[in-house]
């Protein structure tokens, strides 16, 4: 059994910042975006992408809006070495795109680096050294002063390489690996030795990228790390403070955001946050909680099912459906309460004029992201009449007046009762059809229907009417008239010892949907003279006229069946 007050862990108290900033800090601009995808998130996939997916994946992100890309590891591997070579020698890089690469603080290490980026316009060269103490002890075995000596070292070896190479503009970047975990007086003093040794100015700016390595703090203990480290850097007007935030206890995109706020400029992640472990910051939640926030990120999010299905592609993972902003289900509602308010929310919007999105339940607009309205709401057995009306209107067009809304609900309900599955918008048009308008000569069972709609003749004058119908298996021309069709109709149906009663009648256009074909809908709600209850008949016609004489004998018919049940 856990135990809370095990000794076993180390806990990370807050930084003694007694004036801390980031609290009172808001976003107000995205920050520098850096997509390790194909470095780090490679490194953590079962089968990494060959070739082909790489260079497939490279594409996207500088679709996206990826301006700077780890694309590689070169010295680690001929594989990587190769891809580098081909995105330089097949001029696949975008003149605004600046590569990324690898490198430990081993002098051939850096040295087959430098030979694997010769002949880029530009590239970043991303120098790295753990920092804290149990690597220090445990796997280096080497003091702070020795740490420092050899990281400064190798600083140096790529300032002199990168001098050697005028023709490519060479960018740096150190990372203090397990900088969460190290000493902040000695991260400031090995991160200082390196901006001092680089020679880092306002027009040669040095990348300082502070890695949650493991995560191990709550969010806002990186945060008082970051604001600590950017009050007390030297050179800070010649850094580029940057976030690596790993995902290990499930709070990455808090610790991004907290850490932007705190001094954070730049922030390096990776799509739907692929990653070692639980993965590296991603990237898209975090731009979209900015574009949420009206912030606009930069990186083009308009298509996120293609994106995420590249994504799929490539790296051989799958998305979650409840990933955020991205997962087949995460503009879907089941939940019959939260249907309801979509549904209100969504006729609320269409009047609204001010362009602002306003949506219970829903923090961005589906289109934005290129998604439709189609799955908003999807009903199953926890769902409501919001999402029986939502699925009627948007599909077909069908805006029911209340009661009849509540009495299809009990329909669908005992449908779902029995299959236990969720329904479709066309499942439950195939509902409502049989309930309402299918005017069948038969019943299921092979008996004759009670009443059947055929066709009517009116008067020149509209108040005598020739109904013919199908009664009990028989056909049968049903003569009235009265102070309009329907009225007229009702007395031709008491002739015959029918004797119904409108008590509420509705006409309407349908409204436009992808499926509806008929222009015109009616609805009346019917009692026979024996009946204790009411039941709805829907009538869907071009002719408004044929529309409701149909809802009529629907009513009727529904009314002469056990229970109003079809």
């Amino acid at each position: 059994m856990l135990s809370p007050a095990s000794p076993k862990y180390r806990s990370f108290p807050p930084i003694s910042l007694g004036d801390r900033r980031w609290p009172q800090a808001r976003l107000a601009r995205p920050p520098v975006w850096m997509s390790t995808d194909l470095r780090d998130g490679n490194q953590a996939l079962f089968e990494p992408m060959d070739r082909a997916r790489k260079l497939r994946f490279f594409q996207m992100l500088c679709a996206i809006g990826l301006k700077e890309i780890e694309v590689a590891f070169p010295a680690a591997s001929q594989t990587d070495f190769d891809f580098v070579r081909e995105l330089i020698e097949g001029e696949r890089i975008p003149d605004d795109v600046t590569i990324e690469v690898l490198t430990q603080a081993r002098p051939a290490q850096i040295d087959r680096t430098f030979e694997a980026i010769r002949g880029a316009r530009r590239a970043i060269v991303h120098l790295y050294t753990a920092t804290s103490a149990p690597f220090r002890e445990m796997v280096f075995d080497m003091s702070q002063a020795q740490l420092i000596e050899m990281t400064v070292a190798a600083t140096r070896h790529i300032r002199a390489r990168a001098d050697e190479m005028p023709e490519t503009r060479i960018g740096f970047e150190y990372s203090p690996e397990t900088f969460t975990a190290t000493e902040l007086p000695f991260a400031l003093e090995i991160c200082d030795a390196v901006t001092h040794a680089w020679g880092a100015s306002v027009k040669d700016k040095i990348i300082l990228n502070l890695p949650t390595t493991v995560e191990m703090a709550t969010p806002n203990v990186y945060a008082d790390q970051i604001e600590w480290m950017h009050r007390h850097l030297a050179r800070r007007d010649s850094i580029v403070l940057s976030l690596h935030p790993h995902n290990d206890r499930g709070t990455a995109v808090a610790a991004a955001e907290l850490g932007l706020m705190a001094g954070g400029e730049r922030v390096e992640g990776c799509l739907f946050g692929n990653g070692e472990r639980t993965g590296n910051v991603d990237l898209v939640i975090l731009a979209l909680n900015l574009y949420t926030q009206g912030v606009e990120p930069g990186l083009d999010f308009s298509d996120i099912n293609a994106i995420a299905r590249a994504f799929e592609s490539c790296t051989g993972l799958p998305i979650h459906p409840r990933h955020p902003y991205v997962g087949d289900l995460v503009f879907t509602a089941f939940s019959g309460s939260h249907q309801d308010a979509i549904k209100k929310g969504m006729a609320a919007q269409r009047d609204r004029t001010d362009g602002r999105w306003n949506v219970p339940y829903l923090p961005l607009d589906p289109a934005d992201v290129g998604r439709n309205y189609d799955s908003l709401i999807r009903v199953n057995s926890q769902s409501g009449k919001g999402g029986i009306a939502w699925l009627m209107e948007s599909e077909y067009g069908i805006v029911m007046p209340r009661r009849l809304l509540v009495e299809f609900s009990g329909i669908v309900q005992r449908h779902m009762d029995e299959c236990g599955k969720e329904m479709s918008a066309a499942d439950l048009w195939r509902i409502f059809s049989a309930a309402y308008l299918d005017q069948p000569v038969e019943k299921a069972d092979g008996a004759a229907a009670p009443l059947t709609y055929r066709r009517h003749q009116l008067d020149a004058d509209g108040k005598g009417i020739a109904l013919e119908v199908t009664r009990e298996g028989w056909r049968e021309t049903l003569a009235g008239h009265g102070n309009g069709p329907i009225d007229a109709a009702v007395h031709a149906l008491a002739r015959v010892g029918i004797a119904a009663r409108v008590i509420s009648f509705e006409e309407r256009a349908t409204r436009a949907s992808q499926k509806g074909e008929a222009s015109a809908v009616a609805f009346m709600e019917i009692r026979l003279a024996d009946g204790q209850t009411e039941s709805y008949g829907v009538g869907l016609d071009d002719d408004i006229v044929t529309a409701s004489l149909k809802a009529l004998i629907s009513g009727v018919r529904r009314q002469m069946t056990q229970g109003g049940a079809p």
